[in-house]
């Protein structure tokens, strides 16, 4: 997520102690099947506009800045999110769905209290708002337990005193008697890459273009992870949407414009990537390996926030390069892993990476053995237009094996359509209930062991 001038302003501010404290596991319940199928919600339409207050800040992880440090407005197709009526015939009918990836990492969701379909569902949405004061919607979803996190953007932010109330207010919220899953604290997350893409004041300064050529590199990425950590736990956030992994091939390329790649040399950016990993969750704030398998082929011109992307990447090179940061981030025990909204031949011939089984549970759960969190990119982003509304996308990064649906268009409604998605294809049969649970399992684990 790269947007917004604020996003790396530099202005000083001042620290406010941390308010949260870790979370008391409460004694839980095994899942119980409701006897009745649940009641639709009313959906709020999230089409965004042009020049809407949220279109400069909803983009995606992969998001590309411009001179001023802010996404394009390119990326904001009527298609992100919206509501617009999309029939099979102009979709793609399904995720890939190969035998190399059919199976889910094995979890166990042995214990995990008694939750509705919305609330299973909405407990695997991050959502987003616009301003810097979050919506009483987005409020009273929380206290009913059908929210599992927030992303926030510059515009989110104007001091660090003023976020770290907006957080007091959230984990309120999230401590309502109302909440089945009030034990364990809401994801609360930024992208604190370094250099230009920052949302709070502060540490990390340096790119990681800057790490990877300063004279002590891993000293830099260590330092860089340790500030990272501090600098988000010192206001209540407790995930950071970095390090980029992405192994960049050309000066100026998508990566390399804006420093967010270490280096053109997979073996230096795997041990800079895990550094940075390792030094930020010491501090209790997660790490976030992304945009799996890479999107280090991506020339300056291919943002999947704006379109599609195909990188045309032997599986020689995708496997020796793209994904060899993973191995190290995966051994020095990352808690998240975003994968990207490009398509890569070589293991799924017409599949964004985030909507291929053959991807996510093959490459990444199977063949690397990455047993964490899986996250989508903005689920909002151009490069998902063939796949209609954000119910539908959301369904399908499920089925995937997306653990985490981003909903980061800026707008609540945006998660309320995914959550509202997802309760329906629970219930229905379209989503296994397994499954569902057992990813549901791996987030909740994520959760309590935040602070610890």
């Amino acid at each position: 997520m790269v947007s917004s001038a604020q996003d790396h302003r530099t202005r000083r501010a001042r620290r406010v102690p941390p308010t949260r404290r870790p979370p008391r596991r409460l004694p839980l319940r095994a899942f119980t099947a409701p006897a009745a199928p649940l009641c639709a919600l009313a959906l709020i339409s999230c089409m965004g506009a042009a020049g809407q207050p949220g279109a400069a800040g909803r983009s995606s992880s992969a998001g590309q800045l411009s001179a001023a440090g802010q996404l394009p407005a390119a990326g904001q197709s009527s298609s992100a999110g919206g509501s617009s009526p999309a029939g099979p015939s102009a979709m793609p009918a399904a995720a890939d769905s190969s035998s190399a990836g059919s199976q889910p990492a094995a979890a166990s969701p042995d214990a995990l209290p008694t939750l509705t379909p919305a609330q299973m569902a909405g407990q695997r949405v991050i959502y987003s708002y616009t301003g810097l004061t979050p919506p009483a919607t987005l409020l009273s979803w929380i206290r009913h337990g059908e929210v599992g996190g927030v992303i926030f953007f510059g515009g989110n932010i104007s001091s660090r005193a003023q976020i770290a109330g907006v957080i007091k207010e959230l984990d309120q919220a999230n401590a309502s008697t109302l909440n089945p899953m009030r034990a364990y604290p809401l994801l609360l997350m930024t992208d604190q890459e370094g250099g230009l893409v920052r949302r709070l004041p502060g540490q990390p300064v340096l790119s990681e273009k800057q790490i990877g050529n300063s004279a002590h590199p891993a000293v830099a990425a260590k330092a860089a992870g340790t500030g990272a950590g501090q600098n988000l736990a010192g206001v209540g956030m407790n995930v950071n949407l970095a390090p980029v992994l992405d192994v960049y091939r050309t000066a100026g390329d998508f990566d390399d414009q804006f420093g967010r790649s270490y280096s053109k040399d997979p073996n230096k950016v795997s041990y800079l990537g895990a550094d940075f990993i390792k030094n930020q969750q010491a501090t209790g704030v997660a790490a976030t390996a992304k945009h799996f398998p890479g999107l280090g082929k991506a020339t300056a011109a291919q943002n999947t926030d704006a379109g599609p992307v195909t990188l045309n990447v032997t599986l020689n090179a995708l496997r020796t390069i793209d994904e060899l940061p993973y191995h190290s981030a995966i051994a020095a025990g990352v808690k998240l892993v975003m994968a990207s909204w490009a398509v890569y031949p070589a293991l799924a011939k017409n599949t964004p990476a985030g909507l291929s089984s053959a991807i996510i549970n093959g490459e990444l759960r199977t063949r690397l053995g990455f047993t964490g969190v899986t996250i989508t990119d903005a689920l909002e982003a151009g490069a998902l237009q063939a796949y209609g509304t954000t119910g539908h996308r959301a369904t399908l990064a499920v089925k995937a094996g997306m653990d985490l649906i981003l909903c980061s268009k800026q707008k609540a409604s945006q998660g309320n359509l995914a959550t509202n998605a997802l309760a329906t294809a629970l219930s229905n049969g379209t989503l296994d209930r397994t499954v569902f649970e057992a990813a549901l399992t791996r987030v909740v684990d994520l959760r309590s062991s935040l602070g610890t």
